[in-house]
């Protein structure tokens, strides 16, 4: 399990930051569930759950095209957490750079592949959202 945790771990983020989505999807379980409060502002959906691959890529392929923002830095301190099927990473504010939004990375991973995923936004992320949202709503 643990190097299931590892691949993940590895392959997650360099395929989301190098905007490879088939590979990226293809870590994913075919009823994997995505959570994120990014998912409402992207799909125009009321909801922030995904349940699918198919859900899912499409989210990931929006989301893509939508990305070029300098506050995504990717960048990760190489500290996470893992234990039995739980993998948990940050992306802290703080970077060498400036700040970034701030996520934390919660993963389910069973039979090497993500079933459960779950995104939290720091405050600074939150912040960042709510500006996005008034600003559409204007």
């Amino acid at each position: 399990m643990e190097n299931d945790l590892n691949y993940i771990y590895e392959k997650w983020h360099l395929y989301a930051k190098n905007r490879q989505t088939q590979e990226l999807i293809n870590l994913y379980a075919e009823d994997a569930v995505f959570e994120s409060p990014l998912v409402p502002r992207i799909l125009d959906t009321k909801s922030g759950i995904l349940k699918g691959k198919n859900e899912i890529l499409r989210f990931l392929e929006e989301g893509t095209k939508r990305r070029p923002n300098e506050l995504v830095r990717w960048y990760r301190n190489g500290d996470s957490y893992m234990a039995k099927e739980t993998l948990i990473w940050e992306y802290p504010r703080e970077t060498p750079d400036g700040d970034q939004i701030d996520i934390l990375e919660l993963m389910k991973i069973k039979d090497g592949k993500i079933t459960n995923h779950r995104i939290y936004w720091g405050w600074f992320g939150t912040e960042t959202l709510i500006k996005s949202a008034l600003k559409k709503n204007e």
